[in-house]
């Protein structure tokens, strides 16, 4: 691929050293000077993203007169709506690729709202590499790979060579408050642990089959931190990704949704199957599976691996999409179906790790819709007099 990648090390040009030294001192730039090359920055990104799209929308080129021109570019509907469009093409994703150029180039910037643009697609790319690349008849990804290595590097540079760890404090003491701050040298910690939520993360020049978990989950833990900024529609194309990818459609997923006095009104119903009704019950239930091999054996939204460094990022961003009090209803019934259709894989994959992280995710998301649902019971006036806000149009695209 040509994308130009900037290395931190090397000896630089001539007119690098001088931007570089000139923007050593932040204090003696302008700010209005600041803001202009910002905006100008903004102009330029939706320009050339105006002369790369097959049919622009009116609206998108009029976005480079508003007054914040790269939040504008990325509270639009009608730009996520045409970036989406030629993301879903079969031969995007490739080297010469034009959106993923442009997603490269936007988050190399160095305004932090254009960065904010490029991450926002970074679920729809994600989705897209991880179950096209499963398809030994898919072409060269080079592209979307291209953009996932920079958030890599952008990663790897900000951790410098750390691990990400969390600490738990002594559970033997009753509470945070009676733990001494500092302890002498000789005596030993009591129980004070140490969790490793992420390793250090190594250099990577290319994306290899070992190491492609590793550098999308790191890309979607960039996404998770600037969560709270993106929009509605980017949180949407992450859920049902990850529900695809779970590729599970079996009853486990309800397991937490029926009614348990159905139940157990029904348990005086069950009785012992004869040998025929046996071997007609294994014969259907294999028919069933036969049948969801089938359904999930297309190269979009396939069953793919969910290694832990992948899996840890996705519940990170369910979670917030479920629980998150300014999210929509459709994130969160997006949410709520995707990690069900998790646990369910977890279930069947035998991951104690994946197991607990959905269960509890499940149960957090039952209990709000049950408070939630009882909220509204106790003062139906008040949600009846309350106005609806308007929403944006949401994206829903199939690729062919």
């Amino acid at each position: 691929m040509e994308f130009q990648v900037k290395h931190a090390s090397g000896s630089p040009s001539s007119s690098t050293s001088t931007d570089a030294n000139s923007n050593s001192n932040p204090s003696n730039q302008d700010p209005m000077q600041s803001w202009w090359e910002s905006i100008s920055k903004a102009r330029a990104r939706i320009h050339a993203l105006s002369s790369i799209l097959s049919s622009p929308s009116p609206s998108i080129s009029s976005l480079a007169d508003s007054d914040r021109p790269a939040r504008s570019l990325l509270q639009s509907p009608d730009v996520y709506d045409a970036v989406c469009s030629s993301l879903f093409s079969p031969q995007s994703g490739s080297g010469p690729d034009p959106i993923c150029q442009w997603l490269y180039e936007t988050f190399q910037s160095s305004d932090p709202d254009l960065r904010l643009v490029a991450l926002s697609f970074i679920p729809l790319v994600s989705g897209l590499y991880l179950s096209r690349v499963v398809d030994s008849r898919a072409a060269s990804l080079a592209g979307f790979e291209a953009v996932l290595l920079a958030l890599y590097a952008s990663e790897l540079k900000a951790r410098g060579g750390k691990p990400v760890s969390i600490s738990i404090p002594d559970l033997s003491q009753p509470s945070l408050y009676h733990t001494p701050r500092s302890r002498p040298s000789s005596m030993a910690p009591t129980g004070h642990f140490i969790g490793l939520a992420s390793p250090p993360l190594e250099p990577q020049s290319e994306v290899k089959s070992t190491k492609r978990a590793c550098i999308v989950g790191v890309a979607l833990d960039c996404y998770y931190k600037q969560i709270s900024q993106m929009p509605s529609w980017s949180k949407l194309d992450l859920c049902r990704f990850a529900a695809a990818w779970a590729g599970q459609n079996c009853p486990c997923k309800a397991e937490f949704d029926r009614d348990e006095d159905a139940e157990i009104d029904g348990f005086s119903e069950i009785r012992v199957l004869e040998g025929d009704e046996v071997e007609g019950c294994v014969e259907n239930v294999g028919k069933l599976r036969i049948a969801e091999e089938r359904s999930n054996s297309g190269p979009e939204g396939s069953r793919i691996p969910l290694p832990w460094e992948l899996l840890q990022p996705t519940l990170r961003i369910i979670g917030h999409c479920l629980l998150a009090p300014l999210n929509s209803q459709d994130v969160k019934d997006a949410a709520s179906v995707a990690v069900r259709c998790l646990y369910a894989r977890a279930s069947h994959d035998l991951l104690p790790q994946a197991i607990l992280a959905t269960r509890s995710l499940v149960q957090l998301d039952k209990r709000a819709r049950e408070a939630a649902k009882a909220a509204a019971a106790a003062n139906p006036a008040s949600n009846s007099n309350t106005p609806s806000k308007a929403k944006k149009p949401e994206v829903f695209l199939v690729e062919k």
